[in-house]
């Protein structure tokens, strides 16, 4: 059964992943039209339903069977797991951040720049690479 379990985490955080990295590209995208457009409208609908239907499912079962695996393997006793436990807790905190972003677009408050969007496209990333290190190395 862990082995199941284990498999099921990994595609719940492979489509949180990509969730997390197309969203901030949208934003980019998003940042060019005029807001109240055909454009600007069109991406509003695909940030919600990219939130609603693949990122917020895909976090949540990440950390459910990320928790249990944790807890079944007794990983959590791990100097590596503290550590892929807080970058875990930075990617779910920028979550957050863009879930508040979303907002802001569907309500045409956008307050920053494409540019902006570019640079934070990036952190999900960065997070990504050091928890994969970190999984596969364990290096404490």
């Amino acid at each position: 059964m862990y082995e199941w379990l284990k498999a099921f985490h990994v595609i719940a955080v492979i489509a949180w992943m990509a969730g997390m990295l197309y969203l901030p590209r949208l934003f980019v995208y998003h940042c060019d039209a005029e807001p109240g457009s055909r454009q600007s409208e069109t991406f509003k609908v695909m940030e919600r339903r990219l939130l609603k239907a693949i990122i917020n499912p895909a976090m949540t079962v990440a950390w459910l069977l990320g928790a249990w695996l944790a807890y079944d393997s007794g990983y959590y006793l791990s100097g590596w797991f503290h550590a892929k436990l807080a970058l875990a807790l930075l990617m779910s905190g920028l979550h957050g951040w863009l879930v508040g972003r979303v907002r802001d677009f569907a309500a045409d408050r956008n307050r920053h720049s494409a540019r902006f969007y570019r640079i934070i496209n990036e952190v999900p990333t960065v997070l990504m690479v050091a928890i994969v290190i970190l999984v596969v190395v364990k290096p404490f």
